[in-house]
C-alpha cells in the first residue's frame, strides 16, 4: 500500500494483514463518523462457490479491493483518522474513538414514522425512496433467486438418481443396441444432472450474491439519508430554541427591574443557542453537498456493478444451456443405432423414411421433427382431420417419407367413399429426403437452441 498522505508515518507499506471483522469495525465507524458520505458495505468474507475454492478466491479479493478502492478514493474517508489507525497498527485494529449513531433503538424507529422534515434538497428528498424500494427489492430477488437454486441442485440430485436407475436397466437388457443405448443415456442424464448443479452454483455466485450486497448497500444508503433528516430536525429545534432565547432577552430588556445575573444568564444562554445554531447550520450544509456528489456516484457505481453481474450471469446461463443441449444430442445416434429401422425414435410414430438419415447434425430442421419422421407440410403442417359423428366431413391427409399410396375416405351427403392417393412414389420420395437434407443447413425457431449449442463466443 502507498499513500501521499501526510497523517501516515511512511509512504509505504507492505505485510498489511487484517480480518474481515477488522473491516466492519473500520466501516461502522466510518458511518458513524462521517455523516456526509456514503460508505459501501463491507463484502462478505465468502460466496456462493464454496469455500476453499479459486473461484470463491478470487472473487473475495477483487470485492474486498473494490471496497478498498471505493474508500481510499474518497475524499473525505481518506482523511479520517481511523484510516491511519487501521493500516499503522501492528497488533490487530480496533476504533480508537467509538462513535455511535445520532438515534438508535426504538427513538429512531419512533423518528422514521413521522414525516420527513423541510427539505430545500429535492434530489436527496427524493433518493430515500428510491433507495428504500431498490434495497427491499433486491433483497426480494435474492430471496427467488436462491428458491430457483434450491430448485435446481434439487433436479440435478434428481437426474443423477435417474440415469444411476438406467444404468441399471443395462444387466436385464438382452437386446444389445438396446442395453448400450440404455448406459449411454444413464450417463448422458448422470452428466446433466451434474451440468444443472453446477448451473444453480453459478446462478448463486453470479445473481444472489450481487443482490444480497447491494441490498445490504442500499440500506447503508438509507440511513444514512435518515441520519440527514434527524440531522434536519436538530437544526429545526436549534432554531426553535434560539427564536426563544432570544425573546426571553428581549423581555428582559423591557422589563423594570432587572437583575445583573439573570441579564448574564440570558445572554450566554443566548449565545449558546446561537453558536449551537450554527454549527448545526454549517454541518448542514456540508453534509447537503457532499451527499449530493455522493449520492450520485453511488447510483453510477451500483448500476455498473448490476449491468456487470447480470452480464456474467447471462453468459454463464448461455455456456450451461449450450453444455447441457451438446450433451443431449450427443446421445441421439446411439439411441438411433439400437436396430435397423431408427431404434427408439420410431416406437410408435406413423412415418418411417425408406433410408436412414445421414446427417445427425440436429433433431430439429425446416421439414419436421427428426425422432419422428413426420414431415411438415410448407401452407400449415400436417392436416389430420377426424369425423366423429355420422353427417360430419372429415379428410384425412398426410405426406409420409415412406414410398406407397394411401387410401382417404371422404363421406359426402351421399354416404359414397371416393378414394385417392396418398402418397408419393419413390422415387420422389428419395428426392424430397434429399431436399430435406439440403434444407437442414436453414435455422428456425425449431433448431436455434442446436445451433446455438455447436457455436462458441
Amino acid at each position: 500500500m502507498s499513500t501521499n498522505l501526510p497523517k501516515f508515518r511512511t509512504t509505504q507499506f507492505r505485510d498489511i494483514r487484517r480480518t474481515h471483522s477488522e473491516f466492519e469495525k473500520l466501516q461502522a465507524h466510518l458511518v458513524a463518523s462521517n455523516p456526509e458520505a456514503l460508505v459501501p458495505a463491507v463484502p462478505p468474507p465468502f460466496t456462493s462457490a464454496g469455500m476453499g475454492t479459486d473461484e470463491d478466491e478470487a472473487r473475495t479479493k477483487a470485492a474486498i479491493q473494490r471496497w478498498l478502492n471505493v474508500v481510499c478514493s474518497n475524499d473525505v474517508l481518506m482523511r479520517d483518522e481511523e484510516m491511519v489507525f487501521f493500516v499503522e497498527s501492528d497488533f490487530g485494529y480496533s476504533p480508537v474513538v467509538r462513535k455511535r449513531q445520532p438515534a438508535t433503538g426504538v427513538r429512531r424507529k419512533m423518528l422514521k414514522q413521522f414525516a420527513p422534515p423541510p427539505d430545500d434538497t429535492p434530489e436527496l428528498l427524493e433518493s430515500r425512496p428510491v433507495v428504500k424500494a431498490f434495497y427491499l427489492g433486491a433483497m426480494d430477488a435474492q430471496q427467488k433467486v436462491d428458491r430457483v437454486v434450491k430448485h435446481r441442485r434439487s433436479l440435478g440430485v434428481a437426474e443423477s438418481d435417474l440415469g444411476t436407475k438406467i444404468a441399471a436397466l443395462v444387466p436385464q437388457e438382452g437386446h444389445p443396441g438396446l442395453a448400450n443405448a440404455y448406459r449411454r443415456l444413464g450417463k448422458v442424464v448422470q452428466s446433466t444432472g451434474d451440468f444443472h448443479a453446477a448451473q444453480g452454483t453459478a446462478e448463486a455466485t453470479t445473481l444472489s450474491d450481487p443482490f444480497a450486497y447491494h441490498s445490504s448497500d442500499a440500506l447503508i444508503v438509507k440511513e444514512t439519508l435518515t441520519n440527514r433528516h434527524i440531522l434536519l430536525r436538530e437544526l429545526i429545534q436549534a432554531q426553535q430554541s434560539t427564536r426563544t432565547k432570544l425573546n426571553a432577552a428581549d423581555r428582559l430588556k423591557a422589563s423594570s427591574s432587572v437583575k445583573r445575573e439573570k441579564v448574564d444568564e440570558a445572554i450566554s444562554a443566548l449565545d449558546e443557542a446561537r453558536s449551537h445554531e450554527s454549527y448545526l447550520q454549517q454541518k448542514t450544509q456540508r453534509v447537503t453537498s457532499n451527499l449530493l456528489v455522493e449520492k450520485r456516484k453511488w447510483f453510477a457505481r451500483t448500476a455498473g456493478d448490476l449491468r456487470a453481474g447480470i452480464r456474467e450471469y447471462v453468459i454463464r446461463q448461455i455456456e450451461a444451456e449450450r453444455r447441457t443441449l451438446a450433451t443431449l444430442e450427443a446421445v441421439r445416434p446411439d439411441v438411433r443405432n439400437v436396430d435397423a429401422s431408427g431404434g427408439l425414435s420410431r416406437l410408435g410414430r406413423e412415418g418411417h423414411p425408406v433410408g436412414r438419415r445421414a446427417s445427425l447434425v440436429s433433431s430439429q430442421g425446416p421439414r419436421g421433427d427428426a425422432w419422428s419422421g413426420v414431415a411438415r407440410r410448407a401452407e400449415g403442417g400436417v392436416n389430420r382431420l377426424s369425423a366423429s359423428g355420422a353427417g360430419l366431413e372429415g379428410v384425412g391427409e398426410e405426406e409420409g417419407e415412406e414410398g406407397g399410396e394411401g387410401v382417404a375416405g371422404e363421406q359426402g351427403a351421399g354416404g359414397k367413399g371416393k378414394g385417392r392417393k396418398r402418397g408419393e412414389s419413390g422415387a420422389s420420395s428419395l428426392a424430397n429426403l434429399k431436399e430435406e437434407e439440403e434444407e437442414d443447413g436453414r435455422v428456425d425457431a425449431r433448431n436455434a437452441a442446436v445451433r446455438l449449442a455447436q457455436t462458441t463466443f
